[in-house]
């Protein structure tokens, strides 16, 4: 119950129902509050309990200085919590632990239960093994049962031992387009109480729900056990920036432009730890489905949140996607009651200011290695032509800067682009040749776009002109067709589209994540077999959100975001060289040159298809009975009992070793002495960088565990689908194929200098899987540090990012900024997250990475306080102090006690 120190306590009448609301309007202020935060304003009056939330909280939000640095502690407590399988895995196997811990150390295992509904969509385990037939999605969804048995069995013990925990099965759709489509309520109803539907989520893109006006953001999973459990996310009152739009998108342009050119913009001006919201009359004219592709991409410009009013916009998308009349009556009602409902003329008190003018917006793409890198589709080709050059050999830079090729050669070739044709023999006897630049994987992936009818409907518009001109697809492209929901095929069956997106070889492969994660499956043997042998630099391009390196499939060096209509484009044109602004894609059955304006649909051809082929009863029958599953699903053995009975012989599930050991009283913080760096990183090295993702290599020792446990190579699966077994994680973690580790120049990958090991004829300690080296250094009790860059962590909120470095024995980094994410994250691990001093780093303070580190005055934190400082030193006599980012004071809390999960088990046991 709130102590309601405000007598903000009141009714709403809706039809025949009331409902108990807590009124903003108690609190002054809250009028000139921006949208997000009179959304916490409310969690604070409703969450008052005089101690963690109490009336002081609530007057500093109240009186919110726009123009203050944050410092304001507060304490959020989510409606609910959402998850996807890679990240919700850990969760629940840490759940378990949990359990048997409670019980060993004498309290009831029944207290580890969520608290707060929470939900989990399987979607990450499918990849694009098959493509290019009709039957690549039921043989996909077979190999994916296959491999994920034991994670699948283990996901329904937990929908059956925990109470608010729910599954959604494989075959469904991605988490995030699930949520917008059907989880999202925008206003709960709960013990008689109406409230805003806020939510954390254990993906960095539950942003995606910002689009529908609910205020939500991904955290670690270790986050999300906590809010799972009762426990509120402590943050700071954060600045937010108000992002006014004004006029409407030219023809030709999509939501996937307006997204990055958004991208780069905020990316551009900084708002890292911010929140960023939508306003001003041009709101109106931003469809739903265009909210929620911008709100997807909120980490990739580094926001918390970027979100939009509720308003006439977010009714109707409620009502097309099958919510209850009482339901839009409820929303509609409480937004208008409490100031949450869009004036369009209104500007609240902001952080900092932007605009755009959407008639500005131009087709682009990004890439090749961050979404923030935006790039005009008339530049791509000239952009490509640079580029490449950072990922092809020095031979092949001395061959393209030879003489230019006669005029009458490929423009891209005679600029002076490099080139390695390699002549390729398909499985059919055919040949072609293939070069650097070629187009390898064009995938229609990800919720980013796929949940967006106009942009997937235009997609489907171009493969028909196509087709119709007798376009093909290329022959070493890889396409693959994975929708967010199945609604997408239904309205792609019912225009009757289907067939030609087949016929480009768009097939249906599975409703997951699959290519945006790393699950593009591998390429065809004879493709990848010309890229490896001849280092070729190829791409990829995807309708996705994320294309850092590494990241989408291993023979792949360069990857393009675009949206699903030029992802078709590129798969016709097959390589980056073409301008496919000014260039044809190909030649129709005629022998004419065929150009992307021509099979470019209008505006009014896709609204028309959107108008007849989408109904609201397509969302009803798909969610009918989201739950349940199919005939696989539902045939899965579930084991019973309130603790799960852990298989020894598992390589997916295992108990993680976090509680071992562990006392009611936390051992003292201390100072680290004789520490080694571990890694030496540079500027924006991304938690894709640091934690396990995408394929297992046989030559890693993650692969060797694997073979040691009798695993074939065929059935090694993905890093993702084995997140909950601690000992292929931190095999995997820093083990990113594109990692550059400072300590050991000239390797990539997951590589370090293990200075345990005798020094070879160099001199110089030998070069270790990191690992290997981290095992060492622990069997030596020498801790570890890691000395990074700028942006440090930036990327998915990966909860594996901060527990693999935290198993390796790191106990702090420090770097020259961080994502917000990952700092947190690493606190909730107990790994220390220190700052060089402004305006250095560890090239201007001349480390090498070949010191020892001494750390003091860590042990303040003993005294209740969080100093603002530590000192460092190292045995070559570098000095310096070192920021301390604990930011709040309960991320000081979850430090002392060794981590949030070890802080959260005590705090529930002393209950």
């Amino acid at each position: 119950m709130s102590a309601n120190s405000f007598g903000a306590r009141s009714t709403l009448q809706v039809g025949d129902k009331s409902y108990e609301i807590f009124r903003l309007d108690k609190v002054e202020g809250a009028a000139r509050l921006p949208y997000s935060l009179k959304v916490l304003l409310e969690n604070l009056l409703r969450t008052e309990d005089g101690a963690n939330i109490t009336a002081d909280h609530i007057r500093a939000l109240g009186g919110w200085d726009a123009t203050a640095r944050p410092s304001q502690e507060i304490q959020f407590t989510p409606a609910r919590v959402i998850m996807q399988d890679f990240t919700g895995v850990p969760c629940v196997v840490d759940l378990a632990t949990m359990r048997e811990a409670v019980r060993e150390l004498g309290g009831d295992p029944a207290r580890i239960n969520p608290l707060a509904p929470a939900e989990l969509v399987i979607d990450h385990s499918v990849i694009a093994d098959r493509f290019g037939t009709p039957d690549a999605f039921q043989q996909n969804v077979e190999l994916e049962y296959g491999r994920n048995r034991e994670r699948y069995q283990f996901l329904r013990w937990g929908q059956t031992a925990f109470d608010e925990f729910k599954v959604v099965p494989p075959g469904t759709g991605i988490v995030h387009q699930v949520n917008i489509e059907h989880l999202a309520r925008v206003v709960m109803v709960r013990d008689g109480k109406a409230y805003p539907d806020t939510l954390v989520g254990t993906d960095s893109h539950t942003t995606m729900v910002n689009g529908l006006g609910v205020l939500g953001w991904g955290v670690g999973g270790i986050e999300a056990e906590a809010a799972m459990l009762g426990q509120p996310v402590s943050m700071l009152i954060p600045r937010v920036v108000g992002f006014k739009l004004t006029g409407e998108l030219p023809t030709g342009t999509t939501a996937t432009d307006l997204v990055l050119t958004i991208t780069e913009m905020l990316r551009r001006h900084g708002v890292v730890g911010k929140f960023v919201e939508f306003y001003g009359e041009g709101v109106s004219a931003v469809p739903l489905a265009n909210r929620a592709t911008i709100g997807n991409m909120s980490p990739e410009f580094g926001s918390t949140a970027a979100i939009f009013p509720i308003d006439a916009e977010t009714i109707a998308y409620l009502r097309m996607t099958g919510r209850t009349d009482e339901q839009l009556a409820l929303v509609e009602a409480y937004a208008k009651e409490q100031g949450l409902w869009l004036d369009p003329a209104a500007e609240p008190d902001y952080s900092e200011h932007m605009e755009l003018d959407l008639s500005t917006v131009v087709p682009s793409i990004a890439g090749p290695k961050r979404p923030q890198d935006r790039i005009a589709l008339s530049d791509a080709a000239g952009q490509f032509a640079q580029d490449v050059r950072a990922y092809v050999s020095e031979a092949d830079l001395d061959e393209a800067g030879k003489e230019s090729f006669p005029a009458s050669d490929s423009p891209a070739v005679s600029n002076g682009t490099p080139s390695k044709p390699v002549t390729v023999t398909a499985p059919d006897g055919s040949s072609y040749t293939l070069d650097h630049g070629a187009v390898t994987i064009a995938a229609i992936t990800s919720c980013t776009n796929t949940s967006n009818p106009y942009v997937m409907v235009g997609a489907a518009l171009v493969a028909k002109k196509a087709v119709e001109r007798g376009l093909t697809r290329k022959p070493w492209v890889k396409t693959t067709l994975a929708p967010g929901s199945k609604v997408v095929m239904d309205y792609y069956d019912r225009a009757g589209l289907t067939p030609y997106l087949d016929k480009l070889g768009f097939n249906l492969v599975g409703y997951g994540c699959t290519t945006c994660i790393g699950n593009s499956g591998p390429l065809p043997d004879e493709v990848s077999r010309a890229v490896n042998e001849n280092d070729l630099a190829v791409v990829s391009v995807l309708s996705g959100n994320r294309n850092f390196e590494g990241r989408i499939n291993p023979d792949v060096k360069m990857n393009y975001l675009a949206s699903p209509p030029l992802v078709v484009a590129y798969a016709i044109a097959g390589s980056m060289k073409t301008d496919i602004t000014t260039e044809p894609l190909g030649l129709d059955s005629e022998g004419k040159a065929v150009y992307l304006a021509d099979i470019w649909p209008s505006e009014q051809e896709v609204e028309e298809v959107v108008a007849s082929a989408i109904g609201q009863e397509m969302f009803g029958s798909s969610y009918s009975d989201v739950f349940a599953g199919d005939a696989q699903w539902q045939a899965l053995p579930v084991p019973t009992g309130s603790t799960f009975e852990w298989d020894p012989e598992s390589t997916y599930v295992r108990k993680p070793p976090y509680f071992d050991g562990m006392t009611m009283d936390p051992a003292p913080v201390l100072d680290i002495t004789g520490a080694r760096v571990l890694a030496k990183l540079g500027d924006s090295v991304t938690t894709d960088h640091i934690s396990p993702a995408g394929a297992i290599k046989a030559d890693t020792p993650a692969g060797q565990y694997l073979l040691e446990h009798g695993v074939q190579r065929r059935d090694f699966n993905s890093y993702g689908s084995r997140r909950g077994n601690h000992e292929v994680m931190i095999r995997g973690t820093f083990a990113n194929i594109r990692l550059r580790n400072q300590i050991a120049p000239g390797t990539e990958g997951g590589y370090t200098r293990d200075f345990t090991r005798p020094p070879g004829e160099d001199g110089k300690a030998p070069v270790s899987f990191i690992y290997d080296a981290a095992m060492n250094y622990q069997d030596a009790g020498i801790p570890l540090v890691v000395l990074a860059g700028k942006e440090y962590g930036s990327g998915s909120s990966r909860d594996w990012a901060a527990k693999g470095t935290a198993l390796l024995g790191v106990k702090a980094v420090i770097a020259e900024s961080y994502e917000r994410i990952h700092r947190s994250n690493l606190i909730g691990m107990g790994v220390l997250p220190l700052q060089f001093p402004a305006g250095h780093s560890a090239e201007t303070l001349g480390l090498t990475g070949e010191e020892t580190f001494s750390l003091t005055g860590i042990t303040a934190l003993n005294d209740a306080t969080v100093p603002p400082t530590v000192k460092v030193t190292t045995d070559t006599g570098v000095e310096f102090d070192a920021t301390v980012r604990i930011d709040t004071p309960g991320e000081a809390d979850y430090y002392r006690n060794g981590g949030i999960m070890q802080y959260v088990l005590r705090s529930l046991i002393r209950r």
